[in-house]
């Protein structure tokens, strides 16, 4: 389905929430409905006419916008080049987990120490690689889904492993918001794949609150990181005092959920 398809059901969608009928759209932009039910019969609008429409109806033309853009089938992984594109550079790799995290150009240059002219550059760079589409202003409209990760064989999450996490588990993990829990169990194979389903579904969750969040003040939200990992697993020193018959037992199987620091 094209943009101008995508954004017409959303807006149809839109005047369906708001109780708005065909007949009395009409009625207030002057038109017959026989041409409003042909305009979206035919997906054949200007944008000049939908921010009219949205206007009589009472709806927010930039979350028609969004809306649209949200559902636009996009990539729930970049690519290995575009990861490798990514590690060369690390300030591109800065810029692009600010991206993900839908921080605002204004935010990351007064955030960071890079020059305007700086992350501008990062930004074509990141269009070029087709992880962002670039705007007029330095805006940008994300390339990939809500339901993003870096590749689990890929550099970026190589270089968590080797980096991120040892120095995201230095915190304390006792501030506003934060949490920090180890829990064993024994599971049987059925258990520990509805566990693996609960924490695609804690993912999803966080993207979905995220999006919400997008029309709060900058200073009304903080950048939370979750990083979760569920294998199965017993700590080397313990598994140095098994006896010898239990040895075969112990495996390493590893899922990791691992986002951008956002603001």
């Amino acid at each position: 389905m094209s943009s101008p398809e995508l954004l017409l059901d959303v807006l149809r969608t839109e005047l369906r929430r708001v109780g708005m009928t065909y007949k009395q759209l009409a009625n207030l932009i002057d038109m017959s409905e026989s041409s409003i039910k042909r305009m979206f019969g035919q997906k054949d609008m200007t944008l000049s006419r939908m921010a009219q429409i949205c206007k009589v109806a009472d709806i927010s033309l930039e979350d028609v916008l969004r809306q649209a853009a949200d559902v636009t089938p996009q990539a729930d992984n970049l690519t290995l080049a575009q990861e490798k594109a990514l590690m060369e550079n690390p300030k591109l790799l800065l810029v692009a987990i600010s991206c993900l995290g839908h921080w605002t150009f204004e935010q990351i240059i007064e955030t960071y120490n890079l020059t305007e002219a700086e992350c501008v550059l990062c930004l074509i760079e990141l269009d070029k690689h087709e992880v962002i589409e670039l705007k007029p202003m330095n805006r940008y409209r994300l390339r990939v889904s809500p339901a993003f990760r870096w590749r689990a064989d890929g550099p970026i999450q190589t270089f968590f492993k080797e980096k991120v996490v040892s120095d995201y588990f230095d915190g304390r993990f006792d501030g506003n918001g934060e949490t920090l829990m180890c829990v064993p169990a024994r599971l049987s194979q059925n258990s520990a794949r509805e566990i693996q389903t609960k924490i695609q579904q804690l993912a999803a969750e966080i993207a979905r609150l995220q999006q919400e969040d997008r029309r709060l003040l900058p200073e009304d939200r903080d950048g939370f990181t979750l990083m979760l990992g569920f294998r199965s697993w017993e700590f080397s020193a313990f598994t140095a005092l098994r006896r010898p018959s239990t040895m075969a037992s112990t495996k390493t199987r590893v899922v990791h959920q691992i986002g951008p620091k956002n603001k």
